[in-house]
């Protein structure tokens, strides 16, 4: 699986040329839930592979590929990016668009990086959904718009679905899911404290908060075990 070693400072880089070319973008966040579903899901896999920009999202990522002896030097989320990419729009204008989570959610977190960003430009938020058959009133929503970020809030592959299918006809320079970013930036789920996240522990944190995650946890010791497995077939 295709991940790129950015850091948080080469992606805010790269998403603003992406807005200076004014082409449309997708960037993915890759993490080892992603990496585990790909290898079932034909589809995602292909959304994942083809992305403009791929993430190292999840330490478990850079922990197997520190294994596999092609190190990344950061973790780099959509958590984290979203408010930083707020900031950016606070001194350049940039046009935010918040879309997905459950209705309210993207409005209260406009409100939270208002606060805490003044002049921070969202120039629309809407729950919507990622049915096929609301793709033509959601897209229209974001085109009259005219955004220069998306950030799309529907879980994944749902969200990267979504985006890959509606990239052209939106013509949004940079599109990305973000999963449950809303949710923590307006307060809804608490993340993780940052010495739990800085060890590699948020996904501890999130069962423990959310315990109907366990099912998708699970994914976590096979991918485990798959890297130690190719760890060793390459000692030999």
């Amino acid at each position: 699986m295709r991940v790129d070693d950015v850091t948080t400072d080469e992606t805010l880089m790269l998403m603003e040329g992406m807005v200076a070319a004014r082409h449309p973008c997708q960037v993915v966040t890759v993490n080892p839930e992603f990496i585990m579903r790909a290898r079932d899901d034909r589809a995602f896999r292909e959304v994942l592979e083809s992305a403009d920009l791929a993430l190292p999202d999840g330490q478990g990522v850079l922990w197997a590929a520190r294994r596999l002896r092609c190190p990344l030097r950061e973790r780099v989320t959509g958590s984290d990016t979203v408010p930083r990419i707020a900031a950016l729009s606070a001194a350049r204008s940039y046009r935010l668009f918040l879309l997905g989570a459950r209705p309210g959610v993207a409005e209260a977190a406009a409100v939270v990086l208002a606060r805490e960003h003044p002049g921070v430009q969202v120039v629309g938020t809407y729950a919507g959904s990622p049915a096929v058959e609301e793709e033509a009133e959601v897209t229209a929503r974001v085109i009259a718009a005219r955004p220069d970020f998306l950030f799309v809030a529907y879980g994944a592959p749902a969200q990267d679905l979504w985006i890959h299918r509606n990239l052209t006809r939106l013509g949004v320079p940079v599109c990305m899911g973000v999963g449950g970013t809303f949710d923590f930036i307006a307060g809804i789920t608490p993340r993780a404290p940052l010495w739990m996240r800085e060890r590699g522990l948020e996904w501890a944190y999130r069962l423990w908060q959310q315990p109907w995650r366990w099912r998708r946890m699970l994914a976590l010791p096979v991918f485990a075990w798959l890297v130690l497995c190719q760890h060793r077939h390459a000692r030999h």
